[in-house]
């Protein structure tokens, strides 16, 4: 049986970029060489794609970026695959499958969703649909409040609207302390707390440096958990694991350069909580039209133990810290097999999307 040809897009445009490489290196040590023959595919911070074929555990430097060839992936489905470009000589290699290891914007959000769909070359992950709305904090949050799931207040604002903000009506509708966040950016980029006036308008600024819509949200006390999703169809979740954060919030270093921070795997909660959890973790990610995977974030509320929704994420780190790849390997499926299966769902939305 032939190799199948995976392509691995990491890198991006993103503010998540760095991430990205730490999480596509974790994937690619971990697909096996038995079953796919792997095509690296680094997209510089400025948008140039690259083939990289190096060693693995060189990816996270830059040392090669300007050794590699450039490459595209054509949008017309007669090539379904890469056009490499060396000189003035031009070479197509197809490709079966990609797996976009793309965090944040030009790459979680739908748009490169959107070029393999076009080039019809199946894929690893949500939709264009579900990957821009997931993506997008204010729309995901309209989604949830649709189907009734419990979320912290909130407040949606514009860039446009920066010079006529009703700081009384925020401080009235929301409160302190409270959350500030990009709608539109992840691994908590651009995330501040504000605790007055001046903190929000610092971290309104701050916002709006990463995208320009955010989302300013009610402060909720309790612990923060999340939840591993799988599937397509037969949408199947894990326990749920607990983040222990070593800062006030889990923010950007927090998550990757706090060696105090911490995962607990099972979170130490009450079963009836965590039922709940998983029974709302798979009821967003349906409504949200989700494929593949997802880690699905929410808080229990001190005293009064309500599961408060907060984020999704459509393609969650795969770092070796990272909480989505742990939570399946607490339930006896290590990151291997969890790739195939995620290779394999990949296949099956495809078909099911190419019946015609």
């Amino acid at each position: 049986m032939a190799k199948k040809v995976v392509a691995v897009l990491f890198g991006g445009m993103s503010s998540e970029h760095e991430i990205s490489k730490i999480s596509a290196s974790t994937i690619i040590s971990n697909l096996s060489r038995e079953k796919y023959s792997i095509l690296p595919i680094y997209i510089t911070k400025d948008g140039q794609w690259k083939l990289y074929d190096g060693p693995i555990e060189n990816i996270c430097n830059t040392e090669w970026e300007s050794y590699s060839t450039n490459v595209i992936i054509s949008p017309d489905v007669a090539h379904k695959g890469l056009i490499r470009i060396v000189g003035d000589k031009i070479k197509f290699m197809p490709i079966d499958v990609v797996i976009p290891v793309l965090h944040g914007k030009w790459g979680e959000d739908g748009t490169v969703q959107g070029l393999l769909e076009l080039a019809k070359i199946p894929y690893v992950g949500c939709n264009v649909l579900s990957s821009a709305v997931s993506m997008d904090k204010a729309f995901t949050k309209i989604i949830a409040n649709s189907i009734g799931i419990l979320q912290a207040k909130y407040e949606i604002l514009y860039k446009y609207e920066i010079e006529n903000i009703n700081y009384k009506k925020l401080e009235k509708s929301i409160g302190y302390p409270c959350f500030v966040k990009p709608a539109n950016a992840g691994s908590s980029k651009g995330v501040s707390k504000a605790s007055n006036k001046d903190e929000l308008i610092d971290a309104i600024n701050q916002a709006f440096l990463h995208d320009v819509k955010i989302v300013i949200e009610e402060n909720i006390e309790g612990r923060e958990v999340e939840c591993a999703v799988l599937g397509n169809y037969d949408v199947k979740a894990t326990e749920v694991g607990e983040v222990l954060s070593a800062t006030d919030f889990y923010d950007f270093d927090s998550k990757y350069n706090n060696k105090e921070s911490k995962t607990v795997i099972p979170a130490n909660i009450d079963d009836s909580i965590s039922k709940e959890i998983q029974e709302k973790a798979i009821k967003i990610f349906k409504a949200l039209d989700g494929r593949g995977l997802s880690r699905v974030d929410f808080f229990i509320q001190k005293d009064t133990n309500k599961v408060i929704f907060n984020e999704i994420n459509t393609f969650p780190g795969f770092t070796p810290i990272s909480m989505y790849h742990m939570l399946w390997k607490d339930k006896g499926i290590d990151l291997p097999k969890l790739l195939d299966n995620l290779i394999d769902l990949a296949f099956e939305d495809f078909n099911n999307k190419n019946m015609e």
